[in-house]
């Protein structure tokens, strides 16, 4: 899950499209694929992605006689555009969506299915698992991994020396995590603390939170999306760790009112000795000069997993070019174009089984494969918008004056909110 600044609530598509209506907007499908000469496929996608997506176009187009067309729109926007054009059978060839989305398109039929398309892909099993499970409904595949981003522990390797602590022995529990923040601000003071993190945006610690709660065996809700279970003791010790840390002075003092837009700024200061956050911040630490290591973020007792966001993107249900667009879907999973994300961006790729140059990156892509990403139809308005009640949940536990009750007041208003 990428960090955005704060959502309106999702908007749901309000046309109804039936599956047998989807079939004939597409034309039949394969019968519709006999074009004279040369097509262009367009492609849809938001701000945040548009110059990943516009590099793989050019590369793709580059290589082909049929050409990839990209537009891009504001995040804010994106959703509402998706919805108007669906409504009107308007829909991109292809479109883009940040992953927890996914359910709610599948569902809507708005997707092609592309099972047999992906099955024949001689890597199909070293595809993304969390994205393609999030894609598919029913046995059915919809969407493919566009991006992947994972959560990740920071560690600023200049600060852990000068603090007296060995960078390549990361802390293997959150308590752990707790004491070697705790020696950074004892060690080095000023204006250098232990950690930060984003204590008022909600999709900053969805990410970075849940995963510590999944590696000490807990949930956070059910698996149908429906129940929050915020108010488990595994999530309990969690905010336990972070409210002490926060308290004591060694979370920076502006990990109070972060909402997400300075996140990444913090850690570029060089001044912030371990800290969780998204994997894609890897190449904009080190063009800074932060020399980083990386590691999985473990829970409170041990076990490590992660929060795999990022995006997929699926054929749309009114394409008249599935064959094509499904080409250039397959092309951007390739070894030589993974591979070449890989070296240039220093980030996480969508394929488990290909080695990278940079051992950060490596160990990147192994804790992906060990990772999750959580379902609900509701996620956006539940979690990730600014007037969510998960936010409201996480701040009154890490902030306020009784963390029990937020919690558990916390479950039964996000439960609410899941089953709207």
């Amino acid at each position: 899950m990428r960090v955005r600044s704060p959502r309106r609530p999702g908007i749901a598509v309000t046309a109804v499209l039936c599956a047998t209506a989807l079939v004939a907007a597409c034309g039949g499908g394969e019968k519709a694929e006999k074009p004279d000469g040369p097509v262009t496929v367009t492609v849809w996608t938001r701000a945040a992605t548009e110059t990943h997506t516009k590099a793989l176009a050019d590369a793709y187009n580059a290589a082909h006689q049929d050409k990839i067309q990209v537009t891009a729109y504001p995040n804010e926007d994106y959703p509402a555009k998706i919805a108007t054009a669906a409504g009107g059978r308007n829909l991109p060839d292809l479109f883009a969506s940040d992953v927890v989305f996914a359910p709610n398109y599948v569902a809507q039929n708005l997707w092609q299915d592309v099972t047999d398309r992906f099955a024949a892909l001689p890597y199909k099993d070293k595809v993304a698992p969390a994205h393609i499970k999030e894609a598919t409904q029913e046995g059915k595949l919809y969407a493919v991994p566009h991006t992947v981003d994972i959560s990740v522990l920071f560690l600023n390797r200049g600060l852990y020396k000068k603090a007296g602590l060995d960078p390549d022995k990361p802390p293997a529990t959150l308590k752990e995590f707790a004491a070697q923040a705790t020696t950074i601000r004892k060690k080095a003071g000023g204006k250098t603390y232990g950690t930060y993190f984003g204590g008022n945006c909600g999709g900053c610690n969805v990410f970075t939170l849940w995963p510590s709660v999944w590696a000490d065996g807990g949930e956070v809700m059910n698996p149908e999306g429906t129940q929050s279970t915020v108010d488990a003791p595994q999530m309990a010790a969690v905010f336990d760790l972070y409210r002490k840390l926060y308290a004591d002075g060694v979370a920076a003092p502006g990990s109070k009112d972060e909402n997400g837009t300075t996140w990444l700024g913090a850690l570029q200061s060089g001044n912030i000795g371990v800290a969780p956050g998204p994997s894609a911040w890897l190449g904009l630490l080190q063009d800074k000069g932060i020399d980083v290591g990386v590691a999985p973020i473990p829970g409170v007792n041990g076990g490590k997993t992660t929060f795999v966001g990022g995006d997929v993107i699926g054929v749309s249900a009114t394409s008249k070019h599935a064959a094509v667009a499904w080409d250039f879907l397959a092309f951007t999973l390739s070894d030589k174009v993974q591979a070449d994300l890989q070296a240039k961006s220093r980030s996480t790729v969508a394929r488990t089984d290909l080695t990278a140059t940079d051992p950060r990156v490596q160990t990147m892509n192994e804790i992906m494969a060990l990772g999750r990403t959580p379902y609900a139809l509701k996620f956006n308005e539940s979690y990730n918008d600014s007037q969510s009640p998960w936010l409201k949940t996480l701040r009154d536990a890490l902030f306020g004056s009784d963390p029990a009750k937020a919690l558990k007041d916390g479950a039964g208003t996000i439960t609410a909110s899941l089953k709207q």
